[in-house]
Order: structure tokens, then sequence, then C-alpha cells
């Protein structure tokens, strides 16, 4: 196969944001796509009009754009392909299904939803599995040219194997065989004319000449009625691939009951799409030599089918916050500014021309981007506290703020140009040695008075960061208790 026939698709459904699962299923479709020099499709499919959420396909492509996945052909884009939504594809269906019905291999089916309604019940009732029982597989042509002139409803369904094994192939998992006792004569063709997701994905993946089709595991045992639709058609399926299950950490499917399944949420909580796409990468491919820091360049040329494996993937959200967190810290200090500027006026602060200082001591200490306002919120408002949180081990008040007095005398003496980290903290613990004095007995107070918190970066970092005055007025304050 060259390089012009690798061609590959992600054919989302707009009923909505973009599930975390999905994007894994896009994401390694693109990474197979892009490693070996192929195609990666955008396919619109929106046969499922009730679920049809107003808008969703286009922030669909706004949240693949902003992880990173670009695609070849598709709508707004382009192509001989298209088109690429399936409700502007209907008359195709329509003519194919056609064309099976008149080779014996599909047929009309006018069942009511009552009557299949009562069917399932009493399947259900006798424990068996529920299927339509081929009440209208045999039908007459007479029978069928009478409720046709009638005007009786009716689906569309294909005729299926009743004994022997259906054999399919998966590219990671192997033959699979499938007793064709067990396929439902399942529906091609809706009653409205509109066809369903096995019919549509599988004309559509044959006529735009798809080599590779990713999905989950969820969809095997759809696998032999895609298989036996190809047949029928006389047509070369393409590889499947179907991706291991995605389970969270207590072994459960992801469920938005139990916290976040869409992209847009991890985006908003200010996760990276470096991040994202490097976290995805790992939920079912192992990469040579155990790396897991991985640029999309480095997928893009190292991604292989061969690394991917087939027992389930653990979407584990500390996996992912020490990814985002090594992001966070490989940004410049300028970018990140940028980045945690829209939480921090979400959240009634506001940056000034400080804030590069103040990310640069907070992004080591940051998971997310939304974590900013709190790890940085006492630059822009000093916290209440208590007065007996400025003394150190016992020390008393009086002796911590004739520490707190002194430092700020010396703090007072500092020229603008040398308020820099480095020189503040050189002349400091000079100053403090000097006199003999424990730096914990200075420095502990002085962390407190500009923060306002026991747990925080340095004292005379935090002191380069607020600048001279707003240091000098943070200490005035603690020794006004």
């Amino acid at each position: 196969m060259t390089n012009d026939n690798i061609r590959l698709r992600f054919a989302p459904s707009p009923t909505g944001f973009l599930h975390i699962g999905n994007l894994r299923t896009a994401f390694f479709g693109y990474l197979i796509a892009k490693s070996l020099g192929g195609k990666f499709i955008l396919r619109i499919e929106d046969t499922d009009q009730k679920r049809e959420v107003a808008g969703s396909a286009t922030s669909l492509l706004k949240i693949l754009a902003w992880v990173g996945i670009k695609f070849d052909e598709g709508p707004g884009i382009g192509g001989e392909y298209g088109p690429y939504i399936q409700t502007a594809r209907l008359e195709v269906y329509k003519k194919l299904a056609n064309e099976l019905i008149e080779q014996g291999k599909a047929y009309r089916c006018f069942c009511s939803a009552e009557r299949l309604t009562v069917m399932r019940a009493e399947q259900e009732k006798n424990k068996k599995p529920p299927r339509y029982d081929r009440t209208c597989r045999e039908l007459s042509a007479a029978e069928i040219e009478q409720k046709i002139n009638a005007g009786d409803n009716f689906v569309i369904r294909q005729k299926m194997p009743l004994t022997g094994e259906v054999l399919v192939f998966d590219e990671l998992r192997g033959e699979i065989k499938f007793a064709a006792a067990d396929l439902d004569d399942h529906v091609l063709i809706k009653s409205n004319g509109i066809p369903t997701y096995q019919f549509a994905s599988v004309v559509d993946d044959h006529l735009m000449e798809i080599s590779h089709v990713t999905r989950g595991d969820e969809w095997l045992a759809s696998f032999p009625k895609n298989i036996l639709l190809y047949q029928a058609f006389g047509w070369t399926p393409p590889k499947f691939i179907h991706l291991p299950l995605l389970l969270n950490k207590t072994g459960g499917k992801l469920s938005k009951r139990q916290g976040d399944v869409f992209v847009e949420q991890y985006k908003d909580k200010g996760y990276l799409p470096e991040a994202i796409i490097n976290f995805c990468a790992l939920l079912g491919w192992h990469p040579k030599g155990d790396k897991e820091i991985l640029t999309l360049q480095e997928l893009e040329k190292d991604f292989s089918i061969n690394g991917m494996g087939v027992s389930p993937a653990i979407f584990d959200e500390e996996k992912l916050d020490y990814l985002n967190g090594y992001y966070i810290r490989e940004k410049s200090n300028s970018e990140l500014a940028e980045l945690c500027r829209p939480f921090l006026e979400a959240a009634g602060l506001k940056p000034d021309e400080r804030l590069e200082n103040f990310v640069s001591l907070g992004k080591d200490r940051m998971k997310k981007i939304a974590d900013a306002p709190e790890l940085l919120g006492f630059f822009f408002k000093l916290p209440a506290y208590e007065e007996n949180l400025l003394s150190w081990k016992g020390m008393s008040i009086k002796e911590t703020k004739q520490n707190l007095q002194a430092l700020a005398d010396l703090l007072a003496t500092v020229s603008p140009e040398n308020w820099e980290k480095e020189k503040l903290e050189t002349m400091t613990l000079a100053w403090i040695k000097d006199r003999n004095g424990k730096n914990g007995d200075y420095l502990w107070p002085l962390r407190v008075a500009l923060s306002g918190q026991k747990n925080s970066p340095g004292p005379l970092e935090i002191a380069w960061a607020l600048g001279k005055e707003e240091t000098l007025a943070r200490i005035k304050k603690s020794l006004t208790f």
C-alpha cells in the first residue's frame, strides 16, 4: 500500500461536546495517517438528527484544531471525495440500498414499531436475545407491492446468513469468529429514508477509499455486520483497528457522573493541548524505550500500530496532571502569563506588568492553568492571617516585629536597579549572618508578611516579584497588628 493510498478518517456525530475517548480515537487515526505519510479526513455523520446539537460541528472543529489535529479533507476544507456531510449524501445510500434489494441481499420490512416492541418484550420474557424475527424477510413480490401501494412505511434490512461463521480480522486481535445465527437482520435505511450509522459508514468508507478504520472496541459486536456489507457489495474492507477499552482508575467505564469526560472541560480547567495529546497517545500505545514525554512532532514520526495493545487503558488523571505540569514548566514566563491572565481576571484579580514575575514563582507548583488564582492570588491581594503566624518557633511577637522592622530598614536602602532575586538574597543572608542571627528568625516572618501563608515561594523571591514599594507596604502592615 503506497503512501498515497493511506487514508484514515474521523467521523463524529454533531451531538455535543467531544468525549475524551472519541478524541483518542481521532488522535490514533491522525497519528497512523501521519506516521505512514497518508491523509486524515473529517466526515460529519449527522444522520441521527434527533440528537444533533446546533453549533456542535463548528465547536468540534475548534477543539480539534486546539489540540493540534489538522485535516487534509473535509467540510470547509474540500477534497475529491465529498460531500463530507452524510445528510448531503442521502441519494447515494438510497441507490446502493436498492441495489442490495434487487440482488436479494436486503429486504423491505413493514413491521410497525408497536409490533417490534411487543416482539422484544416477549423475547425478554422468554430470556431470548432481542432480535428481529424476520417476519418480512420472505414476503412475496405481490405482498410487497400491496403494502407499498397501501402507503405502509418500511425500513430496509440486510439479509444476514442463517448458519455458519463470519470471519473478521482486526489488526490488533487477529482473526475473530462470529456465529451467523447470532446476528440480527439489522436496519440499513430507516423509514424516513435516513441511513443508519452502520450502513452509511461502510458506504462512505468505501467511496472515500478509507484504508484504515480506528474505533473503540465497543464496536467489535458490529464488526461482522460491517464485513458482511462489504461482501454483499463485493468491496474490499479497510483495515480495522479496534482500540482497547478506556476505563477509570476504579475499573469502571468513564462517566460524566464520576468526573470530566469532555475535552472542552479539560480545556476550561487549564489543561494544555500538548499534555492532552501526549496523555491520549499513551492510552493504548507503548512508545519504544518507555519514553513518556512526547511532542506532537515526535508522535507523528514515531507512532506505530505495532506498539498498540488490546488491554484496557486506564484514564489516570494524576498522570495527566503530571504531564500538564511538565508542559506548564516548559512554557516561557511570557507565554504562561498570557495563559493565566483570563483565569485570574475571571477570579476578580487584575494582572499588571508584574505578572510574568508572579507566574515564574508559581509555575513549579501549577498542575493546570486554573490553579493560577489559588497559587498566585496572594500576589494581588494579601489574604488575612493571624498575628501569631508571624512568629518562628516560639519567638515572641515583639522580637518578630523587631526583626521585621530591621529587615524593612535594610530593604528600604536597596536601589531599584539592585532589586533582583539574587542580589536581594545575597545581601539579606549576609546581613543576617553579620548580626549573628538565624535565617528562620527573619525569613519566616518576612514570608508571612508578604504572602500571608505558611507555604509559598521564598520570601525574597516574593519581594522581588512584588517590587520594593509593595514589599515595604506589606511589611508595614504586618507591624500594625
